[in-house]
């Protein structure tokens, strides 16, 4: 661990306001540690820089490994184009699709690169904010148009935004690779290590885009939410982010123990066509990326308990207080029932006690029209409502959290809409519609003004750890007493407490029922 360097680093970086160079107004050139740095002005205030590798490419030895710091460049980078996503499935269902938001149009095992958007020439060291991308651990990219930062870096914020490795490729055990591993060595998290490969990265040269490395905001939506959690209770995070935002990051999902990790990872040997528990490393890292791809879980993977990197699950690490003491947005969408399929309401029904099926039905009213409806809403509130709540109580014993609802529906969507879907909050945060195709000619003047209002709730708590939002009423700090929460509505956001207070405590009842620990 080597957060006592990257503090001086930030200590050092800090004395000296650095501002990047331009040899002239279409190629801003940037010193890192790594050699020179070419982007683009991609206006008159913001700078671009895309495709920075962070980390040496994850492949033949170094596949299964944690991520390990970039070499130098051999000459000046030309930042110009995105890098491609990491390994994924491309070819996808609709349901696949919804989930995923959109598909990247290159993958490739060599993925391990970030994107920045900068304020040309900053006064002052500005603040920091780095995304992960959601995608459930098996898709997505930092390239996808809806992450672009120019907005951000107009506002003053330096953005980052990430690649990962996704699917087998970043979360994966197996015994052959357990036992060949160096004794300190990180083991399965591989996705993981390279997200804190990627704040070491920011860390050691943010400061050269005129970014504050003592002002880092991390965030994510989905898994990036997740992942967000993740590195919360990660010991090795300490340091690399002075603040976080989770966006429909789950917190009662299960995490896998090593063991249950390991034990996919014979399963998924035996469908590679290999000997199970008895395949050789080698043997593994001659797979293909496509066999790898045919060979994931249908139900996905993630990271899990690996003892090392990850000492416990996210619910024994909040509910002991063990994870980083950061300030924190955490939030969910008013539709992210949107996620469940049609075919998985029986089951979710079936589960529950028919007098609580009963109560539940009563309780949604007009909300839950039809079994399936009522499944989407009660998905909403067990998967992601009641958690996002739980954490938030858990967060504000020490630190400043803030709690919201997301019920914003663009004008076009509302006549077909049964609320905000899972992951349509992020065009608000990025304030990035006019990078979606097609997407800026449907809005109206409500929606522009939701949007900046949204996003300026972002900008101020990575600038000030406090979400003051341009036009909107007050956010409160949460705390269990009030429990109150910023509902992003018509018109523009309200204020409220006890949001579903009756279903959230059925459900954290139902949870430590179940989890002792869920306190």
């Amino acid at each position: 661990m080597r957060v006592t360097y990257f503090a001086l680093s930030a200590a050092m970086m800090l004395s000296v306001v650095a501002i990047p160079a331009y040899a002239d107004h279409d190629a801003p050139i940037v010193k890192t540690a790594n050699g020179e740095i070419v982007g683009e002005a991609v206006t008159d205030t913001v700078a671009a820089y895309k495709g920075i590798r962070y980390a040496l490419p994850p492949v033949g030895a170094l596949r299964w490994r944690a991520a390990q710091p970039a070499a130098p460049f051999s000459g000046p980078f030309k930042a110009d184009a995105f890098g491609p996503a990491c390994i994924q499935k491309t070819k996808l269902t609709k349901e696949e699709q919804a989930a995923s938001g959109a598909t990247p149009t290159e993958t490739s095992e060599d993925c391990l690169t970030l994107n920045i958007w900068a304020p040309i020439k900053p006064e002052k060291p500005a603040p920091v904010m780095v995304w992960i991308h959601g995608g459930g651990f098996v898709a997505g990219a930092s390239s996808l148009p809806f992450y672009d930062g120019t907005s951000f870096a107009r506002h003053g914020v330096v953005l980052v935004s990430i690649n990962y490795r996704l699917g087998l490729l970043g979360f994966f055990a197996h015994p052959a690779l357990s036992k060949t591993a160096a004794k300190d060595e990180v083991q399965g998290n591989y996705g993981l290590t390279d997200q804190l490969e990627a704040l070491r990265w920011v860390q050691k040269n943010i400061a050269s885009f005129g970014g504050d490395p003592a002002n880092v905001t991390v965030f994510g939506e989905s898994a990036g939410g997740m992942s967000v959690l993740s590195l919360m209770a990660a010991p090795s995070s300490k340091g690399l982010y002075a603040k976080a935002i989770i966006e429909s990051g789950l917190g009662w999902h299960k995490v896998r123990s090593a063991t249950e990790a390991e034990a996919d990872g014979v399963t998924v040997a035996t469908a590679l066509g290999l000997t199970g528990a008895n395949a050789t490393p080698e043997a593994l890292r001659a797979a293909t990326p496509d066999a790898l791809i045919a060979a994931t879980p249908k139900e996905g993977n993630g990271p899990f308990v690996d003892g090392q990197l990850l000492k416990q699950n996210l619910i024994a690490a909040f509910s002991k207080g063990e994870v980083q003491q950061v300030p924190i947005i955490i939030g969910t969408n008013s539709n992210e029932g949107s996620l469940l399929r049609p075919t998985a309401a029986p089951k979710l029904l079936a589960d529950l006690p028919p007098a609580a099926v009963v109560g539940a039905r009563a309780y949604y009213g007009a909300a839950a029209t039809d079994d399936y409806a009522l499944a989407r809403r009660l998905f909403r509130d067990g998967a992601f409502t009641a958690p996002a709540r739980w954490i938030a109580r858990h967060v504000s014993a020490s630190q400043p959290a803030y709690l919201y609802h997301f019920d914003y529906v663009a004008h076009y969507f509302r006549a077909k809409s049964d609320g905000v879907n899972h992951g349509f909050e992020v065009p608000f945060a990025f304030d990035s519609w006019k990078h979606i195709a097609g997407a800026s000619f449907i809005l109206k003047d409500e929606d522009r003004a939701e949007t900046a209002m949204v996003h300026s709730c972002w900008v101020s708590f990575a600038k000030t750890s406090q979400p003051t939002c341009t036009g909107a009423v007050e956010w409160p700090k949460y705390s269990a007493e009030k429990d109150a929460l910023l509902d992003f509505t018509l018109p523009m956001a309200v204020v409220k407490t006890g949001f579903e207070k009756p279903m959230l405590d059925r459900l954290e009842a139902k949870q430590k029922a179940m989890d002792p620990l869920v306190n």
